[in-house]
């Protein structure tokens, strides 16, 4: 049996660079408007609109500057809450209970994250085998914990024959067999962000 099992979905979580260099765990903050209301969780894909960081909502289509596209994973964020007291915290509760919110956003192209397999109707953690790595695969968005502040995304499994349409957002490059619950099938891979914004030749209007 592996150890630890992966049970739930928990988002994706930063843990290298695929092109060979040390991963230092390099952020960058940039702002969450007042006015917006959605919670976003450590492991959320993110999307920069109009300056700023939005939760992405990609399932399986990368957009280019909307809230589709893929900026970043959020990894924290500091705000002030309704006392009045500024927070560090792990998750963005959304503008009712948080104001001159900065998002902390691993947003580096080339960095590689885990994330937890499932399947595209459930939030079930499911098993995959190693011919997963080389497909693009889509997101499930999920529900994230205010208890735990992680996030809900996870990979979905492809359907045999799929995997390789260019608009999916994540690329698969490895397979986690310290969490394999066989010696052949994984419930967590490795992988990239397709298309991130900070590589497209085409940018967001000024507004």
């Amino acid at each position: 049996m592996a150890y630890p099992t992966v049970s739930a979905p928990y988002g994706l979580k930063p843990i290298n660079r695929f092109d060979g260099v040390a991963y230092a765990g390099a952020t960058q903050q940039l702002p969450i408007a007042s006015t917006y209301n959605t919670a976003i969780y450590d492991g959320d894909i993110v999307a920069l609109v109009n300056g700023n960081i939005v939760k992405s909502l990609v399932t399986s289509n990368v957009s280019t500057n909307s809230s589709t596209a893929t900026f970043g994973v959020f990894v924290g964020c500091q705000y002030v809450n309704t006392q009045g007291q500024t927070v560090q915290a792990q998750y963005y509760p959304g503008n009712a209970a948080a104001t001159n919110a900065t998002a902390y956003v691993v947003m580096d192209p080339v960095a590689e994250y885990k994330v937890a397999v499932t399947y595209s109707g459930n939030a079930t953690v499911t098993a995959c085998n190693a011919s997963v790595v080389g497909s693009n695969l889509q997101v499930r968005q999920g529900t994230g914990s205010a208890t735990t502040g992680d996030s809900g995304v996870s990979a979905v499994l492809p359907t045999t024959g799929t995997g390789n349409a260019a608009a999916l957002p994540l690329r698969v490059v490895a397979v986690v067999p310290e969490t394999a619950p066989t010696a052949t099938t994984y419930s967590e891979v490795i992988v990239k962000l397709n298309n991130p914004q900070v590589l497209l030749a085409a940018g967001g209007d000024y507004v």
